[in-house]
């Protein structure tokens, strides 16, 4: 018990509006947490999400791959206009790419705006679709890895 009330008290410290149930032991203790705010305060909001958003590594992958993509895109002669608007001769950047190649990807498979939001298996699907279109145009840029960025 002793380690609960530990934990209770760490979340009633830190707690924010969020907290990450991923155990028996934070469940049981998150339940004890509410069981006393409610006492305390006789009303609660709460939300629920499920599924884990992507990772840190997916985030840097993101970026990196962006980056590769916009390089591949600009050193076949291709610009932002072949893509994406007639009429303006911009050179493809990481932010470029991610705007308007990957997140129009991203908001058609999982409704999601933020590339911070879609869960980890999500990223996977954004790719392959993205992979596909890019393919034919005769390019590939692979998905980053721990053994690309070596």
């Amino acid at each position: 018990m002793k380690d609960t009330n530990t934990h209770i008290k760490s979340i009633d410290n830190t707690l924010t509006g969020s907290a990450i149930i991923n155990s028996a032991q934070s469940l049981a203790a998150y339940k004890v947490f509410l069981d006393s705010q409610f006492e305390k305060h006789k009303f609660l909001r709460l939300t629920v999400k499920t599924g884990k958003q992507r990772s840190q590594t997916q985030n840097a992958a993101l970026h990196l791959f962006c980056s590769q993509l916009a390089d591949k895109l600009n050193d076949a002669g291709f610009d932002f206009r072949v893509f994406i608007k007639d009429g303006y001769a911009v050179p493809f950047n990481e932010m470029l790419v991610k705007e308007y190649l990957w997140r129009p990807i991203q908001k058609a498979i999982t409704g999601k705006d933020s590339t911070t939001k879609p869960e980890r298996g999500e990223y996977s699907q954004i790719y392959d679709v993205l992979n596909l279109k890019i393919a034919e145009y005769g390019l590939h840029v692979p998905w980053p890895s721990q053994e690309s960025k070596q």
